[in-house]
């Protein structure tokens, strides 16, 4: 529950007219709504689903699955290294793209996706090969790749390219989670037109850059910014405006977030990978509203089969949250480590508009001064 301040009118003991604020709440609710795919390696079957995308024109769910590997660890092209695609009742349909090491038509391990809004493009991050993979997402036909990110780190479990969103102004931003840096392309050229961000701990510094979003409300940049536990928030320019969030598991702290929305009433979703949960905030940094519950099971070991041991699908039950995404008052929340994406229901996301709420007197001044109170209020808005 949030308490959003709205202003109102008092008059003071003194006798002079004043400002004081009186709590109105209001709760943003998520609730379980349904189940896409299920764990397994077979077509329409998923494991560790990151990217999460719906297609405008046919309400389609496209799911990145998985980096194939055989039992002994070594590349297996035919098992995962695609996208599958989804109806909006969760059935499968088709897949994109199949697996290949090195650069041109193919996915070693498929990350974060996006449709570039204009020509309806698939982008696709490829881990491994280092690049994003552009696909016609009805026909799957391969048509492009782009760029270069960094390599693994010691350390960090994730490398290369992380979160994408596509700006207003014809870029598409995409964190390279190893070298701590936003690369912004142009999605025409693929050509790099500039970086935003360096290594390190301060403002506009990340370690480990995961989900991003330019938020199509204010052009706002959020991103997750995975090793520093908080999410950083900059202008349009790319200028740190401030950043929210502390490692724990707590309300309102994060351990290590990877997927990060916006929705059109500018509250942010954030995928709280570890906590095995999503939290949402407003437009401030200040805590809304959290949903899900960690499954019992551990995250396999390395080597291990990429699912908690024993699966527990109950809805509301994750092992990790990974991919994420905001469509139409639902959020789509990859079940990283037991193959599925479940979607939530969003209610009441639209917080109260304070300019349609006639102020409360507190006292029987307050009525006698609120002729006077309301041009009062009408020059202190202006001011700001």
């Amino acid at each position: 529950m949030k308490t959003i301040a709205q202003f109102s009118l008092a008059m003071a003991g003194a006798g002079f007219l004043g400002l004081m604020t009186v709590p109105k709440a209001y709760s943003l609710s998520l609730s379980y709504d349904s189940q896409i795919g299920a764990p397994g390696f077979a077509p329409g079957q998923l494991f560790v689903p990151q990217g999460i995308g719906v297609q405008d024109a046919t309400g389609d769910v496209y799911v990145s699955n998985g980096r194939g590997l055989n039992p002994d660890g070594t590349f297996n092209a035919n098992l995962g290294n695609r996208v599958d695609v989804f109806n909006a009742q969760g059935n499968y349909l088709r897949s994109v793209g199949s697996g290949r090491q090195g650069s041109g038509e193919g996915f070693d391990e498929p990350a974060d996706l996006k449709f570039d809004p204009v020509t309806g493009d698939l982008h696709v991050g490829d881990v491994f090969n280092s690049e994003i993979d552009v696909y016609n997402p009805n026909t799957g036909e391969y048509i492009r790749s782009y760029g270069s990110f960094g390599g693994p780190v010691a350390g960090r479990i994730f490398f290369g390219p992380g979160g994408m969103s596509f700006g207003d102004d014809g870029n598409i931003y995409i964190t390279d989670f190893s070298l701590d840096v936003i690369k912004v392309y142009n999605a025409d050229s693929g050509q790099l037109v500039k970086t935003i961000g360096s290594s390190g701990t301060g403002l506009g510094q990340f370690q480990g850059p995961a989900g991003i979003t330019v938020s199509p409300n204010t052009g706002r940049i959020y991103v997750n910014d995975q090793y520093n536990y908080r999410v950083q928030v900059f202008d349009p320019d790319g200028t740190p405006l401030f950043a929210f969030g502390e490692k724990g598991s707590a309300l309102g702290q994060l351990r290590e977030g990877i997927g990060l929305e916006v929705d059109e009433y500018e509250n942010i979703y954030i995928a709280d990978s570890q906590n095995s949960r999503v939290q949402v905030f407003d437009k401030n940094g200040n805590f809304l509203t959290t949903f899900g519950t960690p499954a019992a099971a551990s995250p396999p070991a390395l080597g291990e089969p990429p699912f908690g041991n024993p699966l527990d699908l109950t809805p509301g039950t994750f092992n990790w949250t990974a991919g994420l995404h905001y469509d139409d008052s639902k959020l789509y929340v990859g079940d990283f480590f037991q193959g599925r994406v479940q979607v939530l229901n969003v209610s009441d996301a639209a917080p109260p508009d304070p300019s349609t709420t006639v102020p409360e007197p507190s006292s029987l001044l307050g009525l006698i001064g609120y002729a006077l109170s309301a041009i009062f209020v009408n020059k202190f808005r202006k001011q700001k």
